[in-house]
């Protein structure tokens, strides 16, 4: 999937700094580790490193785009896919246009020549990308629609960084690595729920989804090229049924386009036995599926209402079913303590513990088989499948933070005063539901679902779409999203509540235009929440490491109360945590993350 770093300054020969821009571009070596390179001018870098998924020989970047006298007219440095690159070659081809490679990214540079930032609009897939436009001497960062591909910038009048990740960023002195009361309270206070174009670093943002940002010399512009459009609804049940069908097959079997092996996950749920069934009718070989279990969980009691069932025997039936090659990916508990790190060197920042670690080894195990995964995220979005879809109207708060207690709470009192967690909190909530494209005259129940749904898609979303990310390009692992296709997006979006709960069945819809592909154990099955290990072992070393920590101190406590953690502690209470799914050893981790990030991040409290 690659990733993409540059550099543009008005004030500096960038010529000189090759070796700068390198670094930075080293910085993103686990997303691409098959190659790198760097393309420098007076005022524009760019940097890549190359994950070879389509092309292999003839998609070197960055690519460029020269003039009649040889002259560079367009730098692109990209990051993603494009399903829909050989119609617009056909269509680019047609206009005039000459290539050289078989590669979607010259396509996407080709297209840019033709269209320029309207070349977005065009692109089916997850991308995020950066052109730099010798002749206007302009910027163009683009972000896929559903925000699938993270891309990260820092901009002052003279001069902008960016990069897949903030690594990238951060590798540059120009950036001073500070956190302010606005970082403090998206780590803090919505954890769960990142505020869209945030990203804890003072000075740092994302592009936001669907999106574009172009920097000159004239500043800083955002555009807005894709938004949800909410209109009735006018297809019955039956055709409902159907189009999500075609819609589904279609998002499936564009994304199996790949010169490298292609897998799919499949833990035995609706969602990823849907998208595995659909890969394995349309994959030309025979299909590898993986599933993450823990040698743990070997007859333990279901762990707990999230995790009612073990996926194990469903996603065994599904891979007989359909005829996978199915691999089991054993993560141990030695394992999880042995890469605990993981999340916090490919998150820069702290995540979520050891729900990030044993998807990390989920992903480390399928990169030995396969470099591409088609995955089930986004179903639950779109189809309304999480609880709290299903749960009384809540006000005041994120659903899926309802009745959680936020790190927050373990803030010193200064802090608090500082950051003013709750408020912040309130005031995203507010911001977000005042931005729900309403339907007028929609019944009040639908109306309810849609701001409900409209929450999930840009607030819990991309808290997921991030770890998935992160994990999977810390492997060098290409994770794609069918799901997460816009098409199918945009039309469950005006699908009205009945609909999606057909026959009264939490995604009733997706069952029905999937029953005839799967066993009807997995048709039937509840959702269950993504596994954790029954061991011990990791928990008993947080509780020793939090016990050391609060003997010796840490950078961490100038945030937060010791006194309030040691009082938790005592009581052998858990501490709160940043998952909105409640885990035992959440709140340690977290903890523990922040002191290590900053310290070894040398991040400075502002």
């Amino acid at each position: 999937m690659c990733g993409v770093t540059g550099w543009v300054d008005w004030d500096r020969d960038l010529r000189c700094e090759v070796t700068l821009v390198e670094a930075m571009t080293e910085t993103l070596y686990r997303r691409g580790p098959d190659d790198g390179g760097v393309w420098l001018s007076q005022h524009a870098a760019l940097g890549h490193r190359r994950l070879a998924i389509i092309d292999l020989a003839g998609g070197v970047q960055p690519m460029v785009a020269r003039g009649a006298a040889g002259e560079p007219r367009a730098v692109i440095t990209y990051s993603g896919e494009v399903y829909n690159y050989r119609e617009l070659r056909a269509e680019l081809v047609a206009r005039g246009h000459y290539f050289r490679t078989a590669s979607d990214t010259e396509v996407v540079l080709a297209g840019y020549l033709e269209w320029g930032a309207g070349v977005a609009e065009r692109l089916l897939g997850i991308f995020a990308f950066a052109i730099w436009d010798a002749g206007s001497e302009e910027l163009l960062l683009v972000r896929d629609r559903l925000g699938v591909k993270p891309l990260y910038y820092a901009a002052t009048p003279d001069n902008l960084l960016f990069g897949s990740e903030p690594k990238a960023v951060l590798a540059n002195p120009l950036f001073e690595r500070e956190i302010d009361a606005e970082g403090i309270a998206e780590l803090f206070a919505v954890p769960t729920a990142p505020t869209p174009g945030h990203a804890v670093y003072r000075g740092l943002r994302e592009v936001l989804p669907g999106h574009t940002v172009t920097f000159g010399r004239q500043g800083v512009r955002e555009n807005r090229y894709w938004a949800l459009s909410s209109d009735p609804h006018t297809d019955d049940l039956p055709t409902t049924v159907r189009t999500v069908r075609e819609l589904l097959e279609e998002a499936v079997r564009s994304q199996l386009v790949s010169d490298v092996p292609l897998g799919s996950l499949l833990s035995g749920g609706l969602d990823s036995s849907a998208v595995t069934a659909l890969a394995a009718q349309y994959s030309p070989d025979k299909l590898a599926t993986f599933a993450v279990d823990f040698p743990e969980n070997e007859g333990a009691e279901v762990l707990g209402a999230w995790n009612s069932t073990s996926d194990s025997p469903y996603a065994a039936l599904v891979a007989e079913h359909v005829g996978t090659q199915h691999t089991r990916i054993v993560v141990p508990s030695t394992e999880l303590l042995q890469h605990r790190s993981i999340g916090l060197a490919a998150r820069d920042r702290p995540g979520w513990g050891e729900p990030d670690v044993s998807l990390y080894l989920l992903f480390r195990g399928v990169r030995a088989h396969s470099t591409v995964a088609l995955t089930g995220e986004v179903a639950d979005e779109i189809f309304g499948g999480y609880p709290y879809f299903h749960s009384p109207a809540v006000t005041g708060a994120f659903p899926w933070t309802a009745g959680k207690t936020a790190p927050a709470a373990l803030l010193r009192d200064e802090v608090r005063a500082e950051v003013r967690p709750d408020q912040y909190a309130g005031d995203r909530l507010h911001e977000a539901l005042a931005a729900v494209p309403e339907l007028p005259g929609e019944a009040t129940e639908d109306a309810r679902f849609r701001r409900i749904s409209y929450l999930a898609l840009t607030r819990w979303l991309p808290a997921m779409l991030d770890r998935k990310d992160r994990m999977s390009m810390a492997t060098g692992l290409e994770a794609r999203v069918p799901f997460a296709d816009h098409r199918l997006v945009e039309y469950l979006w005006n699908v009205p509540w009945a609909l999606k709960n057909a026959g009264g069945r939490p995604k009733g819809l997706l069952r029905q235009a999937t029953a005839d592909l799967l066993p009807d154990e997995v048709v039937n099955r509840p959702k269950s929440g993504y596994p954790a290990s029954a061991g011990t072992a990791y928990g008993d070393r947080l509780r020793l490491e939090l016990a050391d920590l609060l003997h010796r101190g840490g950078p961490v406590f100038d945030l937060v109360d010791p006194a309030k953690v040691e009082a938790l502690v005592h009581r052998g209470m858990p501490l709160p945590g940043p998952r909105a799914a409640p885990h035992p050893t959440g709140g340690a981790d977290f903890l523990l993350a922040v002191n290590s990030w900053l310290q070894d991040w040398k991040v400075r409290i502002r």
